[in-house]
């Protein structure tokens, strides 16, 4: 899923920067794509009904980790800066981690902390370093959007996990983007209708499939996979890895050089990683 992410901050840029798609209409071609195939991958593989009482969390979900979750943070991401919407949403572990404490009970850790916060400085040290990082009035708008999304998100980590532990994962996600749908119709279906197809050429086709298959549907799947084994504030940590991912990325394409900041970067942020995500492995095997 990280991996899935880290590319997708440069393949998406590309569709919206042209000009080829809005930010409310691509997430309404996303949402409606992922509907779409879930319920034939739940058609066909699955076939497992929910509970009444469970639909109420389940639209939550769709509220909270489709809707308010990707329409704040494309339309954050059109008024701020890439630097700074990868700052803020390194703060998305944390609001985890306060939200599985509110709402699950879940118990704060030193070590969890420690990890969150070494993954914090790597993901940090790693975005900013020799880039501009602007907190201006002019991107506050942006900034505070991006901010809400991260929050959003931490909400459905921890709303979703109970629903992951009852039901398939497919089920929790096909019925998450069901609902979800219903949220976002009204925003980006304006939007989606004014796009120009012709104007799109094969690479930008290829861009938008990224999305819609790579980036909605199976990243949502292995986050619901992992979801249903771990819990949410294991599962977040890894968005440290997501910035990581991108620079390897680029490097492999050679448009970007590795230097001593980005390998300590990356010590720091797969330090963190096992931190948070080593304490139950560990007391199951005691």
């Amino acid at each position: 899923m990280a991996l899935i992410y880290g590319a997708n901050y440069t393949i998406a840029k590309v569709v919206m920067d042209g000009g080829y798609l809005s930010p409310l209409a691509f997430i309404l071609l996303r949402v409606s794509t992922a509907v779409v195939l879930f319920w034939l991958f739940h058609r066909a593989l699955v076939r497992e009904p929910v509970a009444r009482a469970d639909l109420g969390r389940l639209a939550l979900c769709g509220l909270f980790g489709v809707a308010l979750n990707q329409m704040f943070f494309f339309a954050g991401l059109n008024r701020t800066t890439p630097i700074n919407a990868s700052l803020i949403m390194t703060t998305t572990p944390v609001l985890v981690l306060v939200a599985s404490a509110l709402l699950l009970g879940e118990r704060i850790t030193g070590r969890k902390v420690m990890g969150i916060v070494l993954g914090a400085a790597g993901a940090i040290l790693l975005i900013a370093y020799g880039e501009r990082v602007s907190f201006g009035h002019e991107g506050f708008t942006g900034d505070l959007l991006v901010f809400l999304n991260a929050g959003f998100f931490g909400v459905y980590l921890v709303l979703v996990k109970k629903l992951m532990v009852k039901y398939h994962p497919v089920t929790v996600v096909k019925w998450a983007f069901t609902f979800g749908i219903l949220f976002v119709v009204p925003f980006g279906a304006p939007g989606l209708l004014d796009v120009e197809w012709g104007r799109f050429t094969p690479a930008i086709w290829l861009a938008v499939f990224y999305v819609l298959i790579c980036t909605t549907f199976l990243a949502y799947l292995f986050n619901a996979y992992a979801l249903s084994i771990v819990n949410a504030s294991v599962v977040s940590i890894y968005i440290y890895l997501q910035p990581l991912l991108a620079t390897l990325i680029a490097l492999a394409f050679a448009q970007d050089r590795l230097t001593g900041i980005k390998i300590l970067a990356a010590t720091l942020i797969f330090t963190g990683v096992y931190l948070v995500s080593g304490v139950k492995r560990r007391r199951r095997q005691g």
